[in-house]
């Protein structure tokens, strides 16, 4: 049963993953929505609960933008992490430019 409040969007987006004690791991968003991001990424040992800060690299064709958001690890996988966003502000239009 999907639990979702909101549309995923299917992308292929480079996110960097600022985990707790400060470095960086480069990943891949696969959906996103303007409450929620699936990152293919490898186990971290993040628990779900786990507050992280995101930096998504858009690319505009000659310019990168980068939005930075903050995120709760909500599940892990063996595919990934499902995150939940905090501030919901800009997100929405994130998620479009990133499609």
């Amino acid at each position: 049963m999907e639990r979702r409040l909101l549309e995923r969007n299917r992308v292929s987006t480079t996110v960097y993953l600022a985990i707790p004690g400060g470095s960086f791991v480069r990943c891949r968003a696969r959906n996103l929505s303007a409450m929620g991001v699936f990152l293919e990424i490898k186990a971290l040992g993040l628990p779900a609960g786990t507050v992280v800060n995101l930096v998504f690299a858009v690319d505009l064709g000659r310019t990168v933008r980068l939005h930075r958001r903050k995120a709760v690890v909500a599940h892990v996988s063996e595919r990934g992490a499902g995150l939940m966003m905090q501030g919901r502000s800009q997100v929405r239009s994130l998620s479009q430019r990133a499609s």
